[in-house]
Parts: structure tokens; C-alpha cells; sequence
């Protein structure tokens, strides 16, 4: 096996990892636009229907607290391509459901191995010249937050053009060429480090209790993440009612709205490669609690969703990479177990986000759900004037 111990990362292989970063996690958020429509084949109510959802996180979650950690253990570049191909498993499976149970199941299935993106961060990572690490994990991010707003979009058209099953059939064929395009792309990988599978997920713990860096950004991402799920979650009950009454094509189209969010994943991961990580969480922290504001009027005016869309998916995007970039720099040689704890933090908020928006939105509707938001927001933002700004680490561009 040939191994890389010293960094080996071309553009173009940014660029692919950045693709397949966004495709993975795109498999968990096809069914969003589409809940209207599901709801309506399978005779279920909005409650019952953002079940789906929920269930995406939640497998999301559980990949990332057992399958990423295995990135610090396994070759890298075997681990990545299997788990894309498991992803075009579970999308086939949705494919084909002929009930809900089973769409769930290969809803499942595709969540967990979707997390797969976070093994390619920390590859990237590390592979990445210490210098240019915060624009290499910008990137990334950047291909991130596409795939999970532009699968909106695809869901939406393709369901309108043939049906809500061709956006699980294309996607898994999408999954399938990157599986093939990674696997001879990838350059082959094994952590020095040799551990037991229990004591690599054990080792996770204990990052947790060695770094408060690392629980203060876990805290925020979990935070920023669930209102991100809580916007998005119902987005579709209420364009698909009055005064709107949007096809799953038009609303798919909200997801190149919040797109624009990609923006500021390299703004801040060149941010945080000059020093100003923290300027970058006060920033994002910020501008999403203010971006709660003219979603508050969403119900019944365009423009205003149409604001509140860029401000949140920017503010969520500026400090998850900032968080990111931060934890990154704690203990280079157990990025991907540290990448496990953060972002299964970081999805659980987006669960019981998802959760709580669906639920609040069932029984009092929009105002209820921007109510929780406006809240939440000043917890995060609370929080992280408290505790956080005098605990953030110096950035350093050398550091590897």
C-alpha cells in the first residue's frame, strides 16, 4: 500500500472532493421538498411526514458517531468509496419502496452512510498544506451546504417532471459514477496510529472531556444546525399552502436562494487562515439571529422569506466552518474522531430541529416556528459571548 504521510492535494481534487462531499450529504435532504407529495401518496400527516426527515439526521448521526472515527483506523481510500457505494444502496432502496417503512429504512440507510462527507474533510485536511487548510476545508464546506440546498432544487424539478422516484434513482446513479471517479482519484491513506475499534470510539469520549475548545464549538454547531432544520424542515408546508400554493418544483427552486450561503464558507476559512476565526463565529452568530427577523413575516411575504433564506443559510455556513477550522488545530492526529464528536453534535441539533420545527408548525403554525428561532438564536449568540470569545485558540498558518 502506498501511503501519504506529507500533504498531496491538488485543486482539481478539492474540487472532486467537494463534489462528493455535497452529493453525499444531498442524499439526506431530497425528501424535503418532496414531504408535500409523500404525505399525500402515503396518507400521512405533516407530523408524521417530517418523521422522514428526522430519520435522515438521526442515521446521519449515528454514521458519524461509528462509521467516521474508522477514518483514524482504516485506508482512507477504501472506507470513502464503499461507504459512497452503501449510499446508492439506500437511495435504490427508496427508489423502490412500495410503503413508508420502507422508504425509511432505505432513508436509513443512506443517512448513515452519507457521512462519509465527514471522512472526506478531515482527509482533506490533512492532506491540505497547513497554510491553505482554512480555504481546503472552506471549500469542502462550500460543497457541503450546496449539496444540501441544490438537492432541494433537483428533488423539486425531478419530481415534477417524473415523479418523486427518479430523484432516488438518479441519485443513486450520481452516487455510483463518484464512487468510481473517487476511488481513482484518492490517493491511499492509513493513519500511523494503530488502536482497537472500542478504544478509537472510546477516545471520542475522551476528546470531549480534555478539550472544552472542543465542546464550546460542538454546543454552537448543534445550536446553528437545528435552527437551520427548523427553517428548512416545514419550508414546505408552507409554500405548498396559501397565499403561495408552489408546485415541489418552485419550492425546490428556495434551495439556489439559500445557496448563496456557500459564499461564506471560504470567507471564513480565509478568515480563519489570517487569525480572525472568532470575528468569523461572532459574525455568523450574529447575522443568524438577525436573519430570524424578516422570517418572521415569511408567511405572507416573498420577499421577506426570500431575505431571511440568504442571512440564516449565511450565518449557519460562516460558523460551522469556523467552528470547524478551530477544532481542526486541537489534535491533528485524531481529526477524524474529532470530526465524529463535533458533527454528530452538530446533527442531532439538526434532528431534534427538524423535529421540533415539524411538530410546532403542525399545531400552531409559521409564527410558532419563528418564535423557537428567534430564541434559540439568542441562546447561541449568549452563549458564545459568554464563554467563547476569550477561549478561542490563536490562529496560526503554520500549524499543522
Amino acid at each position: 500500500m502506498r501511503e501519504h504521510p506529507t500533504p498531496s492535494l491538488s485543486r482539481w481534487l478539492v474540487l472532486l472532493m467537494a463534489f462528493a462531499t455535497g452529493v453525499a450529504v444531498a442524499s439526506n435532504y431530497y425528501n424535503q421538498p418532496l414531504l408535500q407529495t409523500l404525505a399525500e401518496e402515503f396518507g400521512l400527516s405533516y407530523s408524521r411526514a417530517g418523521v422522514l426527515v428526522t430519520t435522515a439526521q438521526v442515521s446521519y448521526g449515528l454514521g458519524l458517531l461509528l462509521l467516521v472515527p474508522l477514518g483514524d483506523l482504516w485506508e482512507r481510500r477504501g472506507l470513502i468509496v464503499g461507504m459512497t457505494l452503501l449510499i446508492a444502496g439506500g437511495l435504490l432502496l427508496s427508489a423502490f419502496a412500495p410503503n413508508f417503512a420502507v422508504l425509511l429504512v432505505g432513508t436509513a440507510l443512506a443517512g448513515a452512510f452519507s457521512a462519509v462527507a465527514q471522512v472526506l474533510v478531515p482527509f482533506a485536511a490533512t492532506l491540505a498544506a497547513p497554510a491553505e487548510r482554512g480555504r481546503v476545508v472552506g471549500t469542502l464546506m462550500s460543497g457541503l451546504l450546496l449539496g444540501i440546498l441544490l438537492a432541494r432544487t433537483v428533488a423539486g424539478s425531478l419530481s415534477a417532471m417524473s415523479g418523486w422516484r427518479s430523484v432516488y434513482l438518479v441519485a443513486a446513479a450520481v452516487m455510483a459514477v463518484t464512487a468510481l471517479a473517487l476511488w481513482f482519484a484518492l490517493p491511499r491513506y492509513r493513519h500511523a496510529e494503530r488502536i482497537s475499534y472500542p478504544r478509537l470510539l472510546l477516545s471520542v469520549a475522551r476528546l470531549f472531556r480534555e478539550e472544552s475548545e472542543l465542546r464550546l464549538r460542538t454546543l454552537l454547531g448543534a445550536l446553528s444546525f437545528a435552527l437551520f432544520a427548523m427553517f428548512w424542515t416545514p419550508l414546505a408546508f408552507l409554500l405548498s399552502a396559501e397565499p403561495y400554493g408552489y408546485s415541489d418544483g418552485v419550492i425546490g427552486l428556495f434551495g439556489v436562494v439559500g445557496a448563496i450561503g456557500a459564499l461564506a464558507a471560504n470567507l471564513s476559512g480565509r478568515m480563519a487562515d489570517s487569525g480572525r476565526g472568532a470575528q468569523a463565529t461572532t459574525l455568523g452568530l450574529v447575522v443568524l439571529t438577525l436573519s430570524w427577523l424578516p422570517l418572521v413575516g415569511a408567511g405572507s411575504s416573498l420577499v421577506a422569506l426570500l431575505t431571511g433564506v440568504v442571512l440564516l443559510d449565511l450565518a449557519v455556513q460562516l460558523t460551522h466552518v469556523s467552528n470547524m477550522n478551530q477544532v481542526y488545530r486541537l489534535r491533528p492526529e485524531a481529526r477524524s474522531r474529532i470530526n465524529a464528536g463535533y458533527m454528530t453534535g452538530y446533527f442531532a441539533g439538526g434532528a431534534l430541529g427538524s423535529l421540533a420545527s415539524a411538530a410546532l408548525f403542525d399545531a400552531f403554525g409559521w409564527a410558532a416556528v419563528c418564535a423557537a428561532g428567534v430564541t434559540l438564536s439568542l441562546v447561541a449568540l449568549g452563549v458564545w459571548l459568554a464563554l467563547g470569545r476569550h477561549a478561542a485558540l490563536p490562529a496560526s498558518p503554520a500549524e499543522g
